[in-house]
């Protein structure tokens, strides 16, 4: 007789919603503050201050061109010029009326999501000179359906308007590292200073989508927004026909230590003067070798989100990048205390939009519009696009072990990392070491049995359906006859199946907002 043991390897298939590869640029340090806006206010002194990231050549006339000329950038990839910039927030001390500004904990991230359009996976770099807003600075209210958002499966016509991806593509993430994590884009607005006091002992995470749908002509548009537009479900989903061309999905993250302020009378205000939220916004200006960026969308593909696992950028501090301030600007204060925002900049509460231009007194204090009125929004353990999350649909991640993502290969199952809590800010003291500097959601466990062990893991796809497989070692033992024939041994396959599939029709479900 003739024993012989072969090892079979057996798939267990698990519903896994989608796989999309992204990275993260972390930008830890600030190249600069100040009242520059080459988009709203090209050539002259911005209306409010500004957080600035990236190229060392930003100024109130940026273009492009301009930025490639810079001999450094705060960001950590060195390859990356681009600009990036949104208001800063402030806390406003009810008993002097003076205006601090609030730290900004680890600088900032922008995420660069390799989301393709459902049946097309081409994407394309953002062209040279290309530039975008998002975000509406005047708005002081919410006008795109119920607070909190309801499925997305569920929205209607009028809350599936661009007007309407746009208000939701507003993240304020209240942070408390003790419970689970909020998912992004779950709150359309900045919460009152109680519930921050009350709730978000770690801060908040304000958070910005971008569009990532283009007409694929135009590099700018008059508002610079008409040139491109939101996929139906905001993060991801389908382009409109009027911009077809699905570019990388930029997002953007940053973190304040509100908390610095608990038990402090007074308010939080953005440096546009909105105590609402509604009116946060961004800016970008493409500062990448667009040659470079498509060869970086086409091969950095690891589901790790690290830079470092991209064999083709070269990975810098960063901290002593600046840019030139202009000489207007050059004795301005924007740490505080002080009597008015940056600009002498009004508070304007709403609900009506805000008024351009509206300026506030040294003498007579900040002008404001009333009290803001915001929602009360209860925490909700969601999904979140933090860095250290598995990618589940409509943004979603845990970091993968570094490797090349492919799908018919291997992964394996994460570890965390988090980024630093470093910042350039002189006034504010740093969060415990202690604490993560991003959330951490909590992790997607397919429906299998307790009892295996998986010896592997990979993926497969079909249009919008996407399996996990995860693959389970079994010792197989054959008794066979000493006397070998020339008739092949045929077994009946006895491999096990467990087949757990989810179409991915609207990539919802695992969060609000995503």
């Amino acid at each position: 007789m003739k024993i012989s043991t072969t090892t079979q390897v057996v798939a267990l298939l698990a519903s896994v919603l989608t796989v999309d590869a992204f990275w993260r640029m972390p930008c830890r340090y600030r190249s600069g503050m100040a009242r520059i806006d080459p988009l709203m206010n090209p050539g002259t002194l911005g209306t409010h201050e500004h957080a600035i990231h990236g190229s060392s050549a930003f100024s109130e006339t940026s273009t492009t061109a301009d930025l490639l000329t810079g001999d450094c950038t705060s960001c950590q990839v060195s390859q990356d010029k681009s600009a990036y910039w949104t208001p800063s927030l402030y806390f406003q001390n009810a008993a002097t009326g003076e205006f601090q500004i609030v730290e900004q904990v680890g600088g900032m991230l922008a995420y660069y999501l390799l989301y393709p359009n459902s049946g097309n996976d081409s994407l394309s770099a953002f062209p040279s000179g290309f530039q975008m807003i998002s975000g509406s600075t005047n708005r002081r209210n919410f006008t795109a359906g119920p607070v909190p958002d309801p499925p997305k499966s569920d929205w209607t016509a009028a809350e599936s308007t661009q007007d309407a991806l746009a208000q939701k593509a507003l993240g304020f993430n209240c942070l408390n590292y003790a419970v689970a994590a909020e998912g992004s884009l779950y709150r359309h607005f900045l919460p009152d200073k109680a519930y921050l006091d009350a709730n978000c002992l770690d801060g908040i995470r304000l958070e910005l989508m971008f569009p990532s749908c283009w007409n694929g002509v135009d590099v700018d548009s008059a508002n610079h927004k008409d040139h491109v537009a939101f996929p139906n479900l905001v993060m991801t989903g389908t382009c409109p026909d009027t911009h077809p061309v699905r570019l990388v999905s930029l997002f953007y993250e940053t973190i304040f230590n509100t908390n610095a302020f608990a038990g402090v009378d007074g308010q939080f205000v953005l440096s546009n003067g909105d105590p609402t939220g509604y009116g946060y916004h961004g800016d970008f200006i493409m500062g990448w070798e667009e040659s470079f960026l498509q060869e970086a969308v086409d091969t950095c593909t690891n589901a790790s989100g690290e830079i470092a696992d991209c064999s083709l950028f070269t990975i810098q501090d960063g901290s002593n990048c600046n840019i030139s301030m202009p000489s207007a600007l050059a004795n301005e204060n924007y740490i505080g205390p002080m009597a008015t925002l940056p600009g002498s900049v009004a508070i304007q509460s709403g609900p009506n939009s805000a008024t351009d231009g509206a300026t506030a007194s040294a003498t007579s204090g900040a002008v404001t519009t009333g009290s803001a009125v915001v929602p009360t929004l209860s925490h909700s353990a969601g999904s979140t696009i933090a860095s250290t999350d598995t990618f589940l649909p409509g943004g979603v991640f845990k970091g993968q072990a570094s490797s090349s993502f492919d799908p018919s290969s291997s992964s394996t199952i994460p570890t965390s990392s988090s980024i630093s809590s470093s910042s350039s800010i002189p006034t504010s003291s740093s969060p415990s070491s202690s604490a993560p500097v991003t959330t951490i959601a909590p992790v997607y466990s397919p429906a299998a049995s307790a009892t295996e062990d998986f010896v592997a893991t990979s993926y497969s796809t079909n249009g919008l359906e996407v399996l996990e497989v995860l693959w389970v070692e079994e010792t197989v033992t054959v008794t066979l006859s000493a006397v070998e024939t020339s008739t092949p041994y045929v077994r009946r396959s006895d491999r096990k199946r467990a087949a757990a599939r989810h179409l991915h029709r609207h990539q919802h479900d695992a969060a609000h907002g995503h």
